[in-house]
């Protein structure tokens, strides 16, 4: 018998609302600010309420150059970072899911070893790695290009060994009735794995793309021409003035405008994405 608390559901419903709004104030703070003109916001003048200026920043933004210091407007480098973030999501799952299938469904000397080889580089980030791999990439003559963005920064530990485990989970039987109606390891792979991974591809991607949407070092470190700048390097960039004199306004427009490619996939693959990490179809 279930209990009736009123209280409990109270509490519940109260500590959801502030979780909503400890979340949402500093978005609300952000639209508001970016309406108004950047004097206002450093001199703590009102701005919890729409300014005058309007939706005009945000179009601003977008169609000319984001500061004083770059070259390049705010909708050049959501497109770079667009671009970016969905050839790391693709590149991760692409090469884990070949790894993982081929480490399962392969009898081969040494598969164990080159599983746990490529579990290893889990500790080793990029941060651990970057010098040797800026000076690959440089030999390669990557810099100042979306491969050099997007090439280091594909291969994924975790995607391999998150599809590792889900394919352990498929019933052997599965393999000897598709081998029976004469299918090979690619349609195999195909027309009976891939359908089963849906709800992992799109957990994985999600979490992958924004994973790329985030980087901020290595894009920093290869990248010297300002057509090739993401969001985020652009934010810290329009930060970084000599006299202090921050367009907070334009800083805040830009600001809402980098969160919405991240928030614009996880919206609409939600569905997928929790089933994807609750549910292990069989």
């Amino acid at each position: 018998m279930i209990e009736n608390r009123p209280w409990l559901t109270f509490c519940s419903h109260l500590l959801l609302a502030l979780g909503v709004v400890a979340v949402a104030l500093p978005v609300w703070v952000a639209l508001t600010a970016a309406t108004h003109d950047s004097h206002s916001f450093v001199s703590g003048q009102d701005t919890w309420w729409f300014g005058d200026l309007g939706l005009s920043v945000f179009a601003d933004v977008l169609g000319s150059q984001a500061s004083r210091e770059l070259g390049v407007p705010v909708s050049t480098m959501l497109l770079n970072s667009t671009l970016m973030a969905l050839l790391i999501a693709l590149g991760k799952l692409s090469i884990s899911i070949l790894s993982a299938y081929a480490v399962v469904f392969f009898r081969f000397p040494g598969r164990m070893l080159c599983f746990w080889l490529i579990f290893i580089t889990l500790m080793l980030p990029v941060e651990v790695r970057i010098m040797p791999t800026f000076k690959v990439v440089a030999d390669l003559g990557l810099l100042n290009s979306m491969s050099g963005l997007t090439l280091p920064l594909i291969a994924s530990a975790t995607a391999t060994f998150l599809f590792r485990q889900f394919f352990l989970t498929l019933p052997p039987e599965l393999l000897e009735a598709a081998r029976m109606d004469g299918a090979g390891p690619w349609r195999f792979f195909k027309d009976i794995l891939l359908p089963l991974s849906r709800t992992n591809l799109a957990a994985l991607f999600v979490i992958t793309f924004i994973y790329g949407w985030n980087q901020y070092l290595w894009p920093l470190m290869i990248t010297a021409d300002d057509s090739h700048y993401t969001i985020v390097m652009g934010l810290s960039r329009m930060l970084a003035v000599d006299n202090g004199d921050i367009a907070w306004n334009r800083v805040m427009a830009a600001s809402l405008l980098a969160m919405l490619p991240p928030v614009l996939v996880v919206l609409g693959m939600q569905r997928f994405f929790v089933k994807g990490l609750v549910e292990s179809e069989k």
